[in-house]
């Protein structure tokens, strides 16, 4: 055979890749398309990392002050508490009314909302003359707090192009628990130079930034819903009650029980008041796509166990292995560190391997990191052993929640990422008040040396649910409609 003959084959075989990378570039451009261009995209993703990072640091660095607020408003610590509480129960009763109201009004107009009544509320908390008016603008941060957490999760889907989401959410993971991480720090260093309405002022000029940014963030359409007052009151009863219940029901019995019982009687109105709707407060639609409510499930367990573990932790290192408070929170640091580290980490390998095998063994390490703790005879200097178990712990954990919290997004259609963001921060949030609720009962239940001992295990064993529950997932990637 001639080489002329030769010629054209190899023409058509360079013809053909070139074709080829076209098709691959073309692809890529139409996923690069599909969120916004790179200038106005870094700003945008100031502006929801800012806003993350801002409720997550005021909630991290409030409960430092508890004791010298007391002291000046002239409260009992029992009645202080109530500065971290009212916080919490707002946050929890709005999250997914918040998320409806983004889906029917807009994301960014709501999200840009939450922002300015988070900073305004800032403002209140640091003028506060009384008990009564901290704790109220404490309500209203938390409101703020409702708007921000879940439709800053969706934003980011409409943001980033799809390829790069799980960068995202690593990001977002890595931010949140940065600020986690350094809140207590931040907040010992600001009271160490002010007085304590300086932890509630320095969030003025944050918020005002990030409410700038805030104009560069995306604005998909809005959907035609009508807001049901009747169900936010239901939803909103059903979570305070909840959580109320479940604080009391260890120390009274009967009380906490007539408030979980309430919660469930708002739990039966509410999903039948919703279930005919197309896109129910209560996202009932998106629980039905199996791929969704396993990352849920596992979602609740796992929180579980990281809520549980935070509260067994430092009684375990300060009163069984003798260490003061400030060793226990250095042992304790590797943990946040690990989440950092790993959220990057997983974001890559998200692209290479399924996401339920990658959630599988982030959660099992998370277990193991646990189950360690509870386990291993410590003698002589802790510290090693301990800040290892902790930062193993910490590892899987940030590699169980980027593809979990990828998972739950690409499961639901784009125009109900408000309430898959609004399903998350539930979970988060459900799952750590049943940690908590574990720990009271095992105080309650067991002396001390083997409540820690106890809930430690019960926080690797919901861990190793939340494996196990991944593992129920299909393998195949999620599609969003």
């Amino acid at each position: 055979m001639s080489t002329s003959t030769l010629q054209p084959d190899n023409s058509s075989s360079a013809a053909s890749r070139t074709a080829e990378a076209r098709e691959v570039n073309d692809a890529d451009a139409v996923h690069d398309a599909d969120g916004l261009p790179l200038p106005r995209r870094g700003l945008a993703v100031a502006a929801i990392l800012g806003a993350g990072v801002l409720v997550v640091l005021d909630g991290a660095i409030a409960n430092i002050a508890l004791p010298g607020i007391a002291q000046q408003l002239q409260a009992t610590p029992a009645d202080a508490v109530w500065i971290i509480t009212a916080y919490q129960l707002a946050v929890v009763m709005f999250l997914l009314p918040a998320s409806a109201v983004g889906e029917s009004f807009g994301y960014r107009r709501v999200f840009a909302g939450g922002v300015a009544l988070f900073t305004a509320a800032s403002v209140l908390c640091a003028l506060a003359p009384s008990l009564p008016w901290l704790v109220a603008a404490r309500c209203l941060q938390g409101l703020g707090s409702a708007a921000v957490m879940p439709l800053g999760l969706a934003l980011l889907r409409f943001t980033y192009p799809r390829r790069l989401l799980a960068r995202s959410i690593a990001w977002n993971a890595l931010a949140v628990a940065a600020a986690s991480a350094s809140g207590p720090t931040l907040g010992a260093f600001i009271l160490s130079a002010a007085s304590w309405p300086w932890l509630f002022a320095v969030n003025l000029p944050i918020g005002l930034l990030v409410l700038v940014a805030c104009a560069a963030l995306p604005s998909p359409a809005c959907s035609v819903r009508r807001i049901d007052a009747r169900s936010i009151a239901l939803n909103a009863v059903m979570f305070a009650s909840f959580v109320l219940g479940s604080g009391r029901l260890v120390a009274r019995p009967l009380y906490g029980g007539a408030l979980l019982a309430l919660s469930a009687v708002c739990m039966v109105l509410l999903v039948r008041r919703e279930m005919p709707k197309a896109a129910p407060l209560v996202p009932l639609d998106l629980l039905r796509v199996h791929s969704f409510r396993i990352s849920i499930i596992a979602s609740v367990c796992c929180f579980t166990g990281q809520m549980a573990s935070l509260v067994a932790l430092p009684f375990y290192i300060q009163h069984e292995l003798g260490q003061s408070a400030a060793t226990a929170g250095l042992l304790m640091t590797p943990w946040p560190l690990a989440v950092m580290l790993a959220a990057p980490l997983s974001a890559r390998l998200a692209q290479r391997v399924p996401g339920t095998w990658l959630c599988a063994a982030g959660s099992a390490c998370f277990a193991s990191g646990l189950a360690l703790c509870a386990l291993w005879p410590l003698h002589g200097n802790p510290a090693a052993p301990i800040a290892v178990f902790t930062g193993l712990a910490g590892l899987g954990f940030g590699f169980f929640q980027t593809p979990n919290n990828q998972n739950m997004l690409l499961s639901a259609p784009k125009e109900r990422s408000g309430a898959a963001g609004g399903a998350q921060g539930t979970a988060r949030l459900a799952g750590l008040t049943l940690g908590s609720l574990l720990m009271s009962l095992m105080f309650e239940l067991l002396p001390s040396h083997s409540a820690v001992h106890w809930g430690l295990a019960m926080a690797a064993l919901a861990a190793l649910a939340g494996s196990v529950a991944s593992l129920l997932r299909s393998s195949a990637r999620p599609r969003a409609t």
